[in-house]
């Protein structure tokens, strides 16, 4: 059983995930300073507000997504992800000259939407760049890893960036954000060029030659039948759909709960996602140390049952009983529960598809993900208008646990469930 220092020797592999701590980091800032500057505005606690500001960043799932996880895995991964840092870096520094100064709402969000489409060649890239940086026996640590990255991200850059842009307002977290990017696009450039694509004549002239013979159209056509063809694929895409879902409700709904039960823009809602995101790097480094022999699928169920109790009893306990302190216990529990999730699905789908089509099977899941979340963001945003913020988050727990135990249940029946 592979330790976690084992595959942090690995340096390739490590720089890729600090790099990733350090940029995700800058993202929880800057994602703070626009719930901060969303709350500010006449609409504040209003989860049509915070679904306007979110819309810019999934739109790019749909209209980039399917042509980006092509290109990926035509394109050196490492190059791939160096550039989109660099580039994002330069987006970011000025959305601050349209936000605060020019007050030009329009073109911030249009930047913003840039930012997000460049993402979308990223995340892809780096998904798929993990199992040729690590050996096989060291794969579903590297993914609980990876998996930590947006964690640790979530612990540091939530709390921190909640109290900062209460106390500092919301532009440093813009400019933080874009420290990070640059930060790290070097890291990612000194992974060793022996993962990258060598890029000689005799391969550009290939690949000229295989452009007019296929084009982006048809591999995403391939990508999509692959998709379809593989069934641990089609599950996880439905987990995913599932979760993501559920964290379309939770964005809207949950962010504003949160505002008017404790009365905090900022400063309890990071703190409350930094304890979560404790909770989410803990539970996932034991599962990936501990629970190698645990059926994946089983895993998740009894997640989907423990979660949803806990969105139950969040739910209840902060309406009853307003007090910061149990909201943070409360949040630490679910992170913890809930953090077998996304190992798992990463590590089915590298064990279940082929390398070269890693970039076109996560960026389909991308697209999966990203319209659950839209979804049910867009819908929650409406009902909340309608019934109580409480209300709407005991449902979604109820449907969690009744997913869990169903599954469990039926599991034998299912082909793929072995």
């Amino acid at each position: 059983m592979p330790k976690i220092r084992e595959v942090l020797k690995n340096r390739d592999f490590f720089l890729l995930w600090v790099g990733q701590i350090i940029s995700q980091l800058g993202d929880r800032l800057g994602f703070m300073a626009l719930i901060g500057f969303a709350y500010s505005k006449k609409d504040q606690g209003s989860p049509a507000e915070i679904f306007k500001i979110l819309l810019f960043t999934i739109i790019p799932v749909f209209l980039i997504g399917p042509i980006a996880g092509a290109y990926v895995d035509r394109w050196d991964r490492r190059r791939t992800m160096y550039l989109c840092d660099l580039l994002r870096m330069l987006l970011v520094l000025i959305i601050p000259f349209f936000l605060f100064y020019q007050r030009n709402l329009p073109i911030a969000y249009c930047i913003i939407f840039l930012i997000f489409c460049l993402a979308r060649f990223f995340v892809p890239a780096k998904l798929a760049i993990v199992p040729d940086l690590v050996e096989k026996k060291h794969l579903l640590m590297a993914n609980s890893l990876v998996n930590v990255t947006g964690m640790i991200a979530f612990v540091i850059g939530s709390g921190v960036g909640g109290v900062l842009v209460e106390w500092v307002g919301a532009e440093k977290g813009f400019y933080l954000d874009a420290l990070s990017f640059l930060v790290s696009a070097l890291l990612i450039f000194s992974i060793s060029t022996r993962w990258a694509v060598k890029m000689n004549f005799k391969r550009i002239s290939g690949e000229i030659v295989e452009v007019i013979k296929k084009s982006v159209a048809q591999e995403i056509k391939e990508g999509f039948i692959y998709f379809v063809s593989k069934k641990d694929i089609r599950f996880t895409s439905w987990i995913l759909f599932v979760v993501a879902s559920a964290l379309g409700i939770l964005s809207v709904v949950s962010i504003v709960f949160i505002q008017n039960t404790l009365h905090s823009a900022t400063k309890d809602l990071g703190l409350l996602i930094m304890f979560l995101g404790a909770g989410l790097f803990v539970g996932t480094l034991a599962y990936g140390k501990f629970c190698q022999r645990v059926s994946h699928y089983k895993a998740i169920f009894v997640a989907f049952i423990l979660s949803g109790g806990l969105i139950i009893c969040f739910t209840l306990s902060l309406s009853r009983y307003p007090h910061f302190g149990i909201a943070m216990a409360l949040a630490l529990m679910f992170g913890l529960l809930v953090s077998p999730i996304m190992s798992v699905v990463n590590t089915i789908i590298h064990k279940t598809s082929d390398n070269d089509m890693r970039g076109k099977i996560f960026s389909s899941l991308e697209i999966v993900m990203h319209f659950g979340f839209l979804l049910f963001m867009w819908i929650s945003s409406i009902l909340a208008e309608r019934f109580s913020n409480s209300l709407i988050l005991v449902i979604v727990g109820c449907v969690f646990i009744a997913l869990g135990i169903i599954n469990l249940i039926f599991h034998r029946r299912i082909p793929w469930l072995d």
